[in-house]
C-alpha cells in the first residue's frame, strides 16, 4: 500500500538545521565516518555545524557482527528533505554501502535523517522526524551533546525522550573524534 505525504509542518523556503544519525560497524569505522562526514559537508547548499562524540555502541536486531561506531552530525542545509536523503544515499553507495541489504545487516556506512527543523513528514520513501529516534539511545545520547531540540510530534525536548527511552544499551564515548573538514 502506498503511503501519502503528510506535512503539518511545511519547510520555509531558506536553510534549516538537521540533524543526521551516522554509524559504521564495518572495516575502519572511525575512517568511513570521517569521510562521509567530509563528503556530507561538500554537498550543495550544505554545511556541518556540529558533531557529537563518537560512540561504541551494540548492534540492534543482528547481534552477531561487529560493534558500532555511532555519532549525530548537525547541518545546515537549503536541500528539500527528499533532496538530502537523496545525497545520504548516494554518500552510503559511495563508501561501500550497497543499495539493497538486509536490515540490520553490518554496514560500512549509515546515514539517517533524525530531525529536519520541526517538519513532520512520511512518505514511502521517507519518515520525519525519524520513527526510531525515540528508541535508540545511540541516537539521542549523541543528539543531546549538540542541542536539545523538541521533538515535533511528541513536543518534548530530546532530553525528555532519553529518560522515557526504553532501549538500555551501554555506550561507550571515545576518546577519538572526527572533525568537520
Amino acid at each position: 500500500m502506498q503511503k501519502h505525504a503528510s506535512r503539518p509542518h511545511e519547510p520555509e523556503t531558506g536553510h534549516h538545521t538537521v540533524y543526521l544519525g551516522i554509524g559504521s560497524n564495518i572495516g575502519d569505522r572511525l575512517a568511513h565516518l570521517q569521510e562521509a562526514l567530509g563528503l556530507l559537508n561538500r554537498m550543495a547548499e550544505t554545511a556541518v555545524t556540529g558533531i557529537s562524540g563518537i560512540y561504541m555502541t551494540e548492534p540492534v536486531g543482528v547481534t552477531e557482527q561487529e560493534r558500532f561506531y555511532n555519532g549525530v552530525v548537525r547541518l545546515e542545509t537549503g536541500l528539500s528533505p527528499e533532496n538530502l536523503r537523496s545525497h545520504c544515499k548516494a554518500i552510503e553507495h559511495n563508501l561501500g554501502r550497497p543499495e539493497r541489504y538486509i536490515r540490520w545487516s553490518p554496514r560500512v556506512i549509515d546515514l539517517d535523517i533524525l530531525l529536519y527543523g520541526d517538519l513532520v513528514m512520511h512518505s514511502s520513501v521517507l519518515t520525519i522526524p525519524h520513527p526510531e529516534l525515540t528508541n535508540r539511545m545511540f541516537v539521542l545520547i549523541p543528539l543531546l551533546d549538540l542541542a536539545d531540540p523538541l521533538h515535533p510530534v511528541l513536543h518534548c525536548p530530546a532530553s525528555a525522550l532519553l529518560g522515557a527511552c526504553p532501549d538500555r544499551s551501554v555506550l561507550v564515548r571515545l576518546r577519538d573524534r572526527i572533525t568537520i573538514p
